[in-house]
């Protein structure tokens, strides 16, 4: 009898494990912020650049095989990861940073003018929630949309209908992208507070930091690690909001931490332009690479390898254990730089990011190869030009003398 009720558990956790991995349902992927996805048996790792035709600031949602992008125009694309082909497209009506977020075939998206829910299905949306700038990325939490607006309220609304069943009015604007663990909320907010909120609207505890809180927290063993604007990364105590400890990393923290709790790291940037690592048991620094430029993404885990793109313009991979490099990307090929603010995703081996330039890329990170730009051939054509131009004046001045 046991066994046979073994059996049947093992079965329903095989049968309904795959579903719930395929969702993207908080920033990051989840409160660790990996940004990793395992990719389906079938799926082939190729090299390819879309064009988005206006910058990429917020970060892409891997569901299945398709990848889901949303520039500052508010143009929102859905492109098969495989060839890097446009499936099908939605204009949203209104710019957006928000990152999307998507629970079993519904995709929620905050805008300049509220919070939008699209059926990945039929392309269609569903719902929309009107209310001040949504910058905060939203988290899904049993069967409830959870995220901040610019306005200073902490919502809640049916996943389904868009009604609100959470309406939690706080200061300053809300920008921080939001977790939920165990029934509580976290979340920061320009007005150099951090909040711990229940889901029963009781709000738990508040922590006051030097400045600005514009990073996502992340959830680590009973504490909660996130950065802020006066330079610090901060580890609070999940029950109480007691300090655990802070390291002060010299510059703004807009970057979110990335959590590896296997090696109990925590990977942070921040504006000085070092990518930390950092001991999540005390704060202590195993290492610090320094690029030369504002770190302002999120990084992603893959194996030993940890990936995230500055605003000069590189994409950078490094060994997770010691911060060596193992690769360095430049789609811009220096001439053509433009910051990378989108943080980067990774399924399986493709390694796909967004930058400033309206780009998105997708290289194969177990083989360090990358797709051909269109800003290195427009290098190359520059420097054909500063070389034809060259030969003239030197041949005008030589027909001089």
């Amino acid at each position: 009898m046991y066994k046979k009720l073994l059996v049947g558990i093992i079965v329903c956790i095989l049968f309904v494990s795959p579903i719930a991995a395929e969702n993207w349902n908080s920033f990051g992927g989840g409160v660790d912020h990996n940004a990793f996805r395992e990719e389906s048996p079938d799926f082939v790792t190729n090299l390819w650049t879309f064009n988005m035709e206006s910058p990429v600031h917020s970060s892409p949602a891997i569901y299945k095989d398709f990848l889901y992008v949303v520039s500052t125009q508010g143009i929102l694309k859905a492109i098969d990861m495989e060839t890097g082909e446009e499936d099908w497209d939605m204009d949203l009506g209104a710019k957006t940073n928000s990152s999307p977020v998507i629970n079993s075939n519904k995709l929620f998206i905050g805008t300049e003018d509220g919070i939008k829910a699209i059926n990945l299905n039929n392309h269609k949306e569903i719902w929309d929630y009107d209310c001040d700038n949504v910058e905060s990325t939203p988290v899904i939490y049993k069967d409830v949309v959870y995220f901040g607006s610019n306005d200073g309220h902490l919502y809640g609304l049916d996943e389904d209908n868009g009604k609100v069943v959470f309406n939690k009015k706080l200061d300053g604007e809300l920008k921080s992208s939001p977790i939920v663990v165990d029934d509580t909320i976290y979340i920061g907010s320009t007005n150099c507070k951090f909040y711990s909120i229940g889901t029963d609207k009781d709000k738990n505890w508040e922590f006051t930091t030097g400045d600005e809180v514009l990073s996502s927290p992340s959830f680590i063993n009973d504490t909660i690690v996130f950065g802020s604007n006066d330079g610090n990364v901060y580890c609070l105590n999940e029950s109480d909001g007691a300090l655990n400890w802070k390291v002060d990393l010299n510059n703004k923290v807009i970057s979110s931490p990335t959590i590896d709790e296997h090696d109990n790291n925590i990977f942070i940037g921040s504006d000085e332009g070092n990518l930390t690592c950092l001991d999540n048991r005390d704060g202590t620094i195993k290492w610090s690479h320094s690029v030369g430029g504002e770190i302002q993404t999120t990084p992603a885990i893959k194996d030993d390898l940890v990936v995230f793109g500055s605003c000069n313009g590189n994409l950078y991979v490094l060994n997770k254990y010691t911060g060596g490099e193992e690769f360095t990307y430049n789609p811009g090929t220096v001439l053509f730089n433009t910051a990378i603010t989108s943080s980067p995703v990774i399924n399986g081996n493709s390694l796909i990011f967004g930058d400033d330039s309206g780009n998105i890329y997708s290289l194969n990170i177990d083989k360090y190869e990358v797709p051909g730009s269109t800003q290195m051939y427009l290098s190359i054509a520059v420097l054909i030009v500063v070389i034809i131009v060259t030969i003239v004046v030197v041949r005008k001045v030589k027909g001089r003398k």
